[in-house]
């Protein structure tokens, strides 16, 4: 059966607010597929395309499984796994894509075999990945994922099961980075539904729209995702160490600089992007901080991070945290005011110091979940509340 795309109708149904995504996920499901790919084995790629009411995971979540059952990423809190195995293998087999629907609502948990409990309705895209696809779902992940800049993927889907189901059709990262899936977009996109893909990347808004063709109803998922977090920790000494493991835990891309050759070592950081062996004056030559990097001053050399931070400050590094306490960073802002480089307001309220949330760390592992904690919170523009006392759901 193929799809007549053709008189194709748009009209807008739900605009979400900005998602920034973790790139953690993508880059395992990469690493998974390539896996896959080199012992032969078949796989597919689930997508949570649609969440109406609780969920653990919301539209975006994704899942890779292979043939042999090896599952990679989740699209629940690990009630819906088993049996979107059973739903992946048919795709699979049939090499087709296609929906289903868990109605968690249901109080009848014997559908599932589980006590579910989310009083939601998931809708999930099971698509078989061909590997000699250039375009298929995991390749224009990876794709997204060497770019440093938000993209656009549009996902092509119908609520009937029993319909076709375009699936991952378009990744969008402006003028200079467009692929299409088999040409879809450059033969049958209107222009409604492309202004909206690009509307979705300057607006950074994730959103989706009603696609009427030929009397049958699909949504565009038109989902942005972001670059992961950029973490570059000035310092190299032992309370850096979980700093640099936590963030990796999270999926940032974390790179390490210091001046002393003895302990910016791989042994040290086995985990860190990079190692940047440099003086203070030269910290930040080559070093790109766009909207979606942090930094953090902990090298226990006052002179080392009141170099760093004069040239952080005129960056547009949206989060700059500093350690120590509090009187040291009235010193540093003193001495900068006096040496004729005074911080702004402005650039100030990019200043964190003391860095870190306050959980009561003492440890460095504690003060590391504090930092991490902090730079999450900032960069996702909430103020790290108890969601017990968060009225409105969790999720926008």
């Amino acid at each position: 059966m193929k799809l007549n795309i053709s008189n194709i109708v748009i009209r807008v149904k739900l605009s979400l607010g900005f998602n920034l995504k973790a790139m953690k996920e993508i880059r395992d499901i990469i690493t998974a597929q390539h896996q896959a790919q080199l012992a032969g084995k078949k796989t597919a790629l689930a997508t949570v395309v649609q969440v109406e009411g609780s969920s653990y995971r919301r539209p975006g979540a994704r899942m890779l499984v292979t043939e042999d059952g090896l599952l990679t990423g989740a699209i629940s809190g690990g009630c819906l796994e088993g049996d979107a195995l059973r739903k992946a293998l048919l795709a699979i087999n049939e090499r087709q894509n296609k929906l289903v629907t868990y109605d968690t609502t249901d109080e009848d948990d014997a559908k599932f075999g589980v006590q579910l409990g989310c009083n939601g309705i998931v809708h999930i895209l099971f698509e078989p990945i061909d590997a000699a696809d250039p375009t298929n779902p995991v390749a224009m992940l990876e794709l997204l994922q060497v770019q440093r800049q938000h993209m656009v993927i549009c996902t092509l889907f119908s609520i009937d099961q029993r319909a076709v189901q375009p699936g991952t059709q378009y990744l969008y990262g402006g003028m200079e980075a467009r692929i299409s899936k088999t040409g879809w977009f450059q033969k049958y996109a209107p222009l409604k539904l492309m202004q909206e893909v690009e509307h979705a990347f300057v607006e950074q808004k994730t959103r989706f729209l009603e696609v009427a063709v030929q009397g049958s109803n699909l949504t565009a998922f038109i989902e942005v995702i972001s670059p992961a977090i950029a973490l570059y920790v000035f310092g190299a000494g032992n309370d850096a160490v979980p700093v640099v493991a936590m963030a990796e835990i999270l999926g940032w891309e974390v790179h390490v600089a210091d001046g002393r050759r003895t302990h910016l070592t791989a042994e040290r950081f086995p985990k860190a992007a990079s190692l940047i062996l440099q003086k203070a004056e030269n910290a930040l030559n080559n070093l790109l901080l766009d909207e979606h990097t942090a930094a953090v001053l902990m090298t226990h050399n006052y002179n080392y991070d009141i170099e760093v931070l004069d040239q952080l400050t005129k960056t547009g590094c949206p989060y700059i945290g500093v350690l120590g306490p509090k009187k040291k960073m009235v010193r540093m802002l003193d001495d900068l005011a006096a040496a004729g480089k005074p911080v702004s307001t402005n650039e100030l309220r990019r200043v964190y110091s003391p860095v870190g949330l306050d959980l009561g760390a003492e440890t460095a592992e504690e003060i590391a979940l504090s930092i991490t904690s902090e730079i999450k919170a900032v960069l996702s523009g909430k103020l790290a509340s108890s969601l017990r006392d968060k009225e409105e759901p969790i999720h926008s």
